[in-house]
């Protein structure tokens, strides 16, 4: 009985060290604003909770095991870009393009 309770043990170690990390919670965006993120419909939906553009939904990811994408939108200039976002710890980095061909990223910091 010790055996089969210790294996379910490690098992269950081994398997939560390769689950995915939440996206879900606070961040501090690179701008130094606060983004919500959380469940919404199926997907993670990305709001504003500080600043100019506070209570703005500024993107919507999908995904699982600490990779999600979707879109993500400007607010200062009201574009919608194709995006991904990758959680590594409490660390989320973030990538907007354009045709997939132009890029920029930034990482954001979990409150």
């Amino acid at each position: 009985m010790k055996t089969m309770i210790l294996a379910a043990a490690l098992a269950l170690a081994a398997f939560s060290a390769h689950a995915g990390e939440p996206i879900e919670g606070d961040w501090k965006t690179a701008s130094g604003e606060t983004a919500a993120i959380a469940p919404c419909g199926g997907s993670y939906c990305i709001t504003l909770k500080t600043g100019k553009f506070s209570g703005k939904q500024i993107g919507k990811l999908a995904g699982t095991d600490g990779s999600y994408s979707g879109e993500i939108t400007d607010p200062a200039e009201d574009k919608t870009y194709s995006g991904s976002g990758t959680v590594s710890g409490n660390a989320l980095k973030m990538k907007g393009c354009v045709l997939k061909i132009l890029c920029k990223s930034q990482t954001w910091t979990r409150l």
